[in-house]
């Protein structure tokens, strides 16, 4: 596989967290190996990482470190880029003729910069309009978190999200906000621990001035139980 060795540009683009591809990049061969597999890899991989920094991986708060990690990127952070993992989102005719907006706010993110894997951490705010059929409330959230559990730029993150329900509840009527702290801005680079992210996508009838107000409206709601 060849490898441009283009690295000023590839930092510019990196340091400055553009986003290149609505679709997570990944290789024709990118299932090739099963979880097992990438595991035993990424392993031997950590490993040298570790010991390059020059840690003694013979101490026993280290010795697990490398399978540990490696366990976490593939069954659990990275878990989204498994497609087995993709939720099943069955759908339900909506047989009580609700015809507002459904608003599933304060979606927890925990997701993970492309650019620097370093944390994002931050809420997703999801709505439909139903055209007849409706979606369980738990799957938007598991659809967010599936598509956040991979290497992530917040702009793709926001706009698979409202791809997805598109195509599940088979209408453009659909719309993502997300407000998310990056640490590779707050803990590294300029350090700013105050500043955060936000994207929206729009679909469909939220595009309109009017719905999409009433969108934002209802997630400034102050919730609390």
């Amino acid at each position: 596989m060849k490898i441009n060795d283009n690295t000023a540009d590839f930092d510019a683009i990196g340091d400055d967290h553009v986003g290149t591809s609505a679709d997570t990049p990944l290789r024709s061969d990118a299932f090739v190996l099963n979880s097992e597999e990438k595991i035993k890899i990424i392993k031997e991989d950590v490993r040298h990482i570790m010991e390059t920094l020059g840690l003694d991986l013979t101490d026993d708060s280290l010795q697990g470190t490398p399978n540990r990690v490696a366990k976490m990127f593939v069954n659990e952070i990275f878990g989204g880029l498994n497609p087995n993992k993709k939720p099943s989102a069955s759908t339900f005719d909506n047989k009580y003729k609700y015809g507002e907006m459904l608003v599933e706010k304060n979606i927890t993110v925990y997701s993970t910069c492309e650019h620097h894997l370093l944390p994002i951490v931050g809420k997703a705010h999801v709505a439909y309009i139903s055209n007849g059929t409706v979606v369980g409330l738990s799957k938007m959230n598991r659809i967010v978190d599936y598509f956040a559990k991979r290497p992530q730029v917040q702009e793709r993150l926001t706009i698979q999200v409202v791809k997805e329900l598109q195509n599940v509840l088979n209408t453009d009527d659909v719309a993502c906000v997300i407000d998310a702290k990056h640490l590779c801005v707050n803990s590294r680079g300029i350090r700013d621990t105050e500043s955060s992210t936000v994207t929206a996508e729009f679909g469909g009838k939220f595009k309109e001035p009017g719905t999409r107000r009433e969108f934002l409206d209802y997630i400034k709601l102050d919730t609390q139980f």
